[in-house]
């Protein structure tokens, strides 16, 4: 089966304009979308939370979905194997993955801060970057 969207044709800003927005509406203070010779390469937010104001980042990595989009069994035709789908791709998938996790933040099922929780920031790294780095080690748990 090809990858998700490898087909697009939504530029990556008019993409990355639908996210900001879809942020907006779940409550996100402050939105920053950051660039690499004019193209947009990720997001960063803030959101109000029960333990005060937190800000998150979401990378977009094109590099790697250029990568899969280009692997022998990928699926995906040899017309669209480029830098320029590529980043179509990735901020398609992107948006489709927070219009995910926000449909289950409207069910109540979980929190907005909670969905985002591994791309929150701590003195400018993730979450989950201090848990990769164990600086934010946890145990083995319970047997």
């Amino acid at each position: 089966m090809p990858l998700l969207n490898y087909s697009t044709t939504v530029a990556a800003d008019k993409t990355a304009a639908e996210v900001i927005r879809k942020l907006a509406a779940a409550g996100a203070t402050q939105i920053l979308t950051d660039y690499q010779a004019g193209r947009p390469t990720g997001l960063a937010f803030a959101l109000d939370t029960p333990t005060g104001m937190r800000q998150y980042r979401l990378p977009v990595d094109v590099a790697a979905v250029e990568k899969v989009m280009r692997a022998y069994r990928s699926g995906v035709p040899n017309r669209y194997q480029n830098r320029e789908q590529a980043e179509r791709v990735a901020w398609r998938i992107m948006k489709d993955w927070i219009e995910a996790q926000l449909a289950v933040t409207e069910t109540h099922m979980v929190s907005v801060d909670q969905v985002f929780l591994p791309y929150m920031l701590i003195d400018g790294a993730t979450v989950y970057d201090l848990y990769l780095t164990q600086q934010l080690a946890l145990g083995a748990g319970d047997a």
